[in-house]
């Protein structure tokens, strides 16, 4: 029944977003409901006649249902609604109940089965359920699928006719309604399926095809790859699904940080200019979550890569005025390993600010973070804080509410 149940609402939040009705929210928490007495008889009370009574204050939907949840939440719950998990090869449903994961990236793999063979539409879908299935809170599934060279979801003929191509490739073939319709193609697609966050899209600007992100990027100047952002927000968020601009601040013509050390010597003023117009107009258009890079980038901390950077975020946070989620680049990759020592770097990408952790090592650091709030080096507040926004964001996409 269970099962039968979040399959109508995979379909439900389908049509919500790609042209059919509103669905209901998959998640609603208790809140208090006041007991009515009928047919009770009550005494005229004349003594505020004439005199308008004031109206009750609205309540914010949203306010109401995540502050209903996270009173109902213990710490490890808040804790592990801050790690948007690689998704593990076995004991997916175990680890999601054991670590209260808030999250399950999708990588091509999961679009197997064991044996290595694709899965097909039910098989995957059955999956999907199975990892909803587990959670006590309605989880974010999300996958890389900008299209091109990062396309993990379109990878598989059982699911999609043919993978999708990159932003480049649409927007050579279709100028700048093209980039709109794939977004639609791309959204609808992938909430088919269940998957409610795309990690897309690259917000990079890059016009040199030497440059490691370019093939990734919109391959066009600072102007241009902000209209394409805007336009791909626009359409994601219509459609239903969660969009994650990346990687800010600016990936520029750096080197791949998945097997080392990016220093980035750009002045402040280059990012102003050019980096931070793509970022600016998704956060316009209500990009719901930003991810950083591992990129040192010493106009603003030498010391530490932007993902664990407290100034990277204070610039995002106070000076491009974002107020949604902010997502660490994968921890496990090779560029952050060093600043880590002896201690933790999910605990020092907490401190940084950010709200959630990607992460594949996700068991040794979940942990390593709920001593770090007992000891004190964490306050509470801060995992209070970015648990709330990702439950608000959790809301907004229809996985918790009234």
């Amino acid at each position: 029944m269970v099962k039968s149940f979040l399959l109508l609402v995979m379909a439900a939040f389908l049509l919500a977003g790609c042209g059919g009705e509103v669905a209901e929210p998959a998640f609603a928490p208790e809140t208090p409901v006041e007991a009515t007495v009928q047919n009770e008889e009550k005494p005229e009370d004349n003594s505020d006649a004439g005199v308008e009574a004031e109206p009750e204050p609205e309540i914010d939907p949203k306010q109401l249902a995540v502050s209903t949840l996270l009173e109902s939440m213990t710490l490890e719950e808040k804790i592990g609604q801050l790690f948007f998990a690689r998704c593990p090869q076995s004991g997916v449903e175990e680890k999601i109940q054991e670590f209260h994961l808030g999250g399950v990236l999708l990588f091509t793999r999961d679009f197997k089965d064991f044996a290595g063979e694709w899965l097909d539409e039910a098989g995957f879908i059955d999956k999907i359920v199975s990892y909803q299935e587990a959670s006590r809170i309605p989880l974010l599934v999300g996958v890389d699928e900008e299209g091109g060279t990062v396309a993990r979801a379109s990878r598989n003929p059982n699911l999609f006719p043919e993978k999708f191509r990159s932003p480049q490739q649409v927007f050579a073939a279709g100028d700048m309604e093209g980039v709109r319709e794939d977004a639609r193609l791309k959204s609808c697609g992938l909430l088919e399926y269940g998957i409610n966050v795309n990690f897309a899209p690259v917000a990079d600007v890059s016009i040199n095809p030497e440059d490691f992100i370019y093939e990734r990027s919109f391959g066009q100047d600072a102007g241009k790859t902000a209209e394409f952002v805007k336009a791909v927000v626009e359409e994601m968020t219509a459609a239903g699904i969660g969009s994650v601009l990346k990687h800010f601040p600016g990936y520029g013509n750096n080197v791949d940080t998945h097997t080392g050390i990016a220093l980035d010597g750009r002045p402040a003023e280059q990012f102003w200019r050019e980096d931070f117009l793509p970022f600016q107009a998704g956060i316009e258009a209500g990009a719901p979550a930003v991810l950083v890079s591992h990129n040192v980038v010493s106009c603003f901390d030498s010391d530490f890569p932007a993902s664990l950077s407290k100034e990277a975020h204070r610039v995002l946070r106070e000076e491009l005025g974002f107020e949604g989620v902010i997502l660490t680049d994968d921890l496990a990759m090779g560029a952050v390993e060093a600043y880590a020592g002896d201690g933790s770097v999910a605990v020092l990408a907490v401190l940084a600010g950010n709200d959630m952790i990607v992460t594949t090592d996700f068991e040794e650091q979940i942990p390593l973070v709920a001593d770090a709030v007992r000891t004190g080096l964490i306050e509470e507040d801060f995992i209070h804080q970015a648990a709330e926004r990702v439950l608000g964001w959790k809301f907004d996409l229809g996985l918790i509410g009234e």
